[in-house]
């Protein structure tokens, strides 16, 4: 599937684990952004040059990845890979708990399937992950971690793809007609069930979380949440410099396990008042309630996408016997190459919705903290240190942002500091 363009305060994933010199990197990271800062910050020609470098590499890379695994779909139900995989497996799962489910059947040709494509695409994966932001200096992650990650990435991806695969078999042979219904409903669960526990039980795998030690700033921080009546556990820094030279922060979790979390290089950089208009626009999000609309979004699409999926399997099986039954692992790699193809389609609209929100929790941001320069400083301050362009095509934004182009946002602050100077 394919990935969607980061926002400039997001940096690449990373686990706390580190090489020989981890130390020694955070503190060159942290030296390159110096503790005095300059009175207005301004977009660095020469990051900006770098900027559309990148990522028009990475857009091309994520072309070739769409390319790989539709070509991967595409040969294994071409040339009836599917089906003499089915066969070759159907000895060694035949044990059924419910009548027409088989899930040792169903994860061995899942998990074999999984493996094969991972070691096709495992040089691009390294490419794309490691090599490039690297030569970008955008990270600074030993071979070693990054593994580690990737290692552990693939991990839990196994897990939670498994089961999904599973589930969603056992749905097709419990409940033919409303599979795709319950799906739906069980993906809308399981959206929920992550938000609420990924800051205390997966983003540590990745980074260790210590509460932050600048009484003030937290302080702040705290008051700001109080303002817009969200509860947090607490305000948390996350020790990115052993990873990246990315700026990121970010307002995490659902009821309980909600807390504040402010990136180590984000620390290294900015001034109290641009972090505070950054977790204003994070805070934005709640007040909002735009968690509970991208998930409900999501679920609605993937209900579509489902159905669709399941209009499909039928007709391939009653209609033109393809495969022994809908239940036939042969046809995963159909249903997986349906759900791709959608969810490609729908991407775009998705992503406007993003933006659309996006955009409301700049505003609120700016009405909050009445502090547009800040705004404007933070915003150009995290376009240089990130890579973020400035002004994408316009094709590309819609296709692929899910949040406005940096350059719109600081058009936007621009807009809101005239109009408040003309209304004072």
């Amino acid at each position: 599937m394919a990935a969607k363009e980061p926002s400039v305060e997001s940096g690449p994933s990373s686990s706390p684990m580190q090489g020989a010199g981890s130390e020694e990197q955070e503190q060159s990271a942290i030296r390159q952004y110096p503790d005095t800062l300059p009175e207005a910050a301004e977009i660095d020609p020469e990051r900006q040059r770098s900027a559309q470098e990148y990522t028009r590499l990475r857009h091309r890379l994520m072309l070739i990845d769409l390319g790989l695994a539709a070509l991967f779909l595409l040969v294994l139900l071409g040339t009836k890979l599917s089906i003499g995989l089915r066969d070759a497996l159907a000895t060694t799962g035949a044990w059924q708990p419910i009548a027409h489910w088989a899930p040792l059947h169903i994860g061995l040709y899942f998990c074999l399937l999984l493996i094969v494509y991972q070691v096709l695409d495992a040089p691009l994966s390294y490419y794309s992950g490691y090599v490039l932001p690297h030569r970008y200096r955008l990270s600074h992650q030993s071979l070693a971690s990054w593994l580690a990650d990737q290692t552990k990435g693939l991990v839990l991806g196994l897990l939670f793809e498994l089961a999904a695969v599973e589930f969603l078999y056992l749905l097709l042979a419990v409940q033919p007609t409303l599979w795709w219904l319950w799906a739906a409903i069980a993906l809308l669960l399981v959206s929920v069930v992550l938000a609420n526990l990924a800051p205390v039980l997966i983003l540590p795998l990745f980074y260790k979380l210590t509460p932050l030690n600048d009484e003030e700033l937290s302080q702040r921080l705290l008051a700001l949440a109080e303002r817009a009546n969200t509860r947090v556990r607490g305000v948390f820094t996350m020790n990115m410099s052993r990873k990246t030279s990315t700026a990121n922060a970010a307002l995490m979790g659902l009821g309980n396990t909600r807390r504040i979390v402010v990136g180590d290089t984000l620390l290294g950089a900015y001034t109290p008042d641009e972090i505070e208009v950054v977790l204003a626009h994070e805070l934005g999000h709640h007040v909002h309630h735009d968690i509970w609309k991208l998930i409900i979004t999501q679920a609605i699409l993937g209900l579509g996408g489902l159905y669709l999926v399941n209009l499909g399997l039928h007709w391939a099986v009653e209609t033109r016997h393809f495969y022994l039954a809908l239940t036939d692992v042969a046809a995963m790699p159909l249903i997986a190459l349906a759900l791709g193809l959608f969810g490609l389609i729908t991407m775009p609209l998705g992503n406007s919705f993003s933006r659309l929100v996006e955009r409301q929790a700049d505003e609120y941001a700016l009405q909050t903290t009445r502090q547009p320069d800040a705004f404007i400083s933070a915003m150009t301050r995290l376009a240089n240190q990130n890579l973020a362009e400035l002004e994408p095509g316009p094709i590309v934004e819609f296709l692929l942002y899910d949040h406005p182009a940096i350059g719109k946002r600081l058009k936007h602050a621009e807009r809101f500091k005239l109009k408040s100077r003309i209304a004072d």
